[in-house]
């Protein structure tokens, strides 16, 4: 098989993404049919269809998903070429690219980071740090978009390596006028009567909560959606909605916002998070000394 183009690749991606050979065209500004003979050329040259042409556009064949799949990573592996020789040029000696959930980079992650960053023999590694929901997380390491993942260790790391990070407690946080301000610590069904502030509902706190109020026969009523913690805790303040927040991210806000903060008395609200890679051995020796750092900040260190 000759070699593929890389850029034929990505505008593969591309149709794929959008279902539409104009789309496609649009977003890389060249003309549609540039794009049609690049894809038969593609075609030709793996030996196999790769799309197939519907009513409102083009969908990939089961070869097509087969070779989409291999070309994000085989794009992400070019894209961190890129970055590394840039970053090289630069005069950093490694670069390390880092996918974490809201609650990592809202609580440790970080200071310590800085921490690895202070060391003398650290100061030529550039680590940079991305937030997402916890199956972004997996799936970026998996596509190779990233070469280290924080999240949660409730998360399917399945085909991963991992080891153990940090640990945090998920609390109830409540307006001081709230029927709940009254207790020390809550259950889980104390609150299902009333409405919640929260991230985005398919993190990976907010699927495992919407699991146990199921198991309870009520559901998680979601009043207000927001990006982050701080926007949760505002919402909090000013009496609309109670929060699930972690308390190593909340308790820092109680006192400023005159808020209480109540542990949740449940099995699964002390969390686990895990640092996950492919594999240890696909990992730059920065990305090695990172790893390393962070796993000495967990429970066991």
């Amino acid at each position: 098989m000759r070699d593929l183009d890389m850029t034929t690749l990505r505008l593969f991606v591309a149709v794929c993404e959008t279902r539409s050979i104009a789309r496609a065209a649009e977003q890389a500004n060249i003309v549609g049919s540039a794009i049609s003979k690049r894809l038969a050329q593609l075609e030709d040259t793996v030996g196999t269809p790769l799309l197939v042409r519907r009513r409102r556009g083009v969908e990939p064949t089961p070869a097509g998903e087969s070779l989409l799949e291999h070309a994000r990573a085989m794009l992400a592996s070019a894209d961190r070429i890129e970055r590394d020789m840039a970053a090289y040029a630069q005069g950093v000696r490694g670069q390390v690219r880092i996918l974490a959930t809201a609650s990592v980079m809202a609580e440790s992650l970080a200071d310590d980071v800085a921490a690895f960053l202070q060391v003398p023999a650290h100061h030529d590694i550039q680590v940079d740090m991305e937030e997402h929901i916890s199956p972004n997380v997996i799936r970026g390491i998996r596509e190779g978009v990233a070469s280290v993942g924080i999240c949660w260790d409730a998360a399917d790391l399945r085909g991963l390596q991992s080891r153990s990070y940090r640990t945090d407690q998920l609390a109830i946080v409540v307006h001081p006028s709230h029927p709940l301000a009254v207790n020390k610590t809550v259950r889980l069904a104390q609150t299902l009567d009333y409405e919640h502030v929260s991230l985005p509902v398919s993190s990976a706190v907010q699927v495992m909560l919407q699991r146990a109020a199921a198991r309870m026969g009520k559901a998680i009523v979601h009043r207000v959606i927001v990006a982050n913690f701080e926007a949760a805790l505002r919402v909090v303040r000013a009496n609309l909605a109670i929060s699930v927040v972690p308390r190593e991210v909340a308790e820092p806000y109680a006192a400023a916002y005159d808020l209480r903060v109540l542990p949740l008395a449940e099995p699964w609200a002390t969390r686990r998070f895990a640092i996950c890679y492919r594999e240890e051995a696909g990992l730059s020796a920065a990305a090695q000394l990172l790893v390393a750092h962070l796993a000495a900040k967990g429970p066991s260190a």
